[in-house]
């Protein structure tokens, strides 16, 4: 049995991540997911949520935006629709995205709500990951 696992984030715009890993915690539509080498295959769709990866003793963290994740036994490979570093996030970014949805939510008049409320989770959970490595 393999003792890593290699993790592949990838988004329409290119790869986010390529790495040899020892773990692998999602987002999974139906709750959260662990793998680790040597699993059993599977497909699943995810929601937005914060990845997180074990790599040689330290942990680390990866938005995701929707997606699905595709298990082997020795290899994640996760298709989102966007995803970023915990360390790539633009925190004052989040927080301006974060405000306008909320904004946009109060108004209740002539929005998208689903998608307003998309938003303001997306902003959230990049806030929440980035706060998870000390950025605020």
């Amino acid at each position: 049995m393999a003792e890593k696992l290699t993790l592949e984030v990838v988004t329409p715009y290119g790869s986010v991540l390529s790495e040899e890993v020892n773990e692998v915690v999602a987002p999974g539509s139906e709750g959260e997911f662990g793998v680790l080498p040597g699993h059993v295959p599977f497909v699943t769709t995810l929601k937005i949520g914060i990845l997180t990866y074990k790599q040689n003793g330290s942990v680390r963290y990866v938005f995701v935006n929707s997606g699905y994740a595709e298990v082997y036994e020795d290899r994640v490979l996760i298709l989102a629709d966007s995803a970023e570093r915990a360390e790539d996030i633009d925190v004052e970014r989040a927080k301006a995205a974060m405000k306008r949805a909320e904004e946009r939510l109060k108004k209740q008049e002539n929005i998208d709500f689903a998608r307003a409320q998309a938003s303001l989770q997306r902003a959230l959970t990049r806030l929440q990951a980035a706060e998870k490595i000390g950025k605020r």
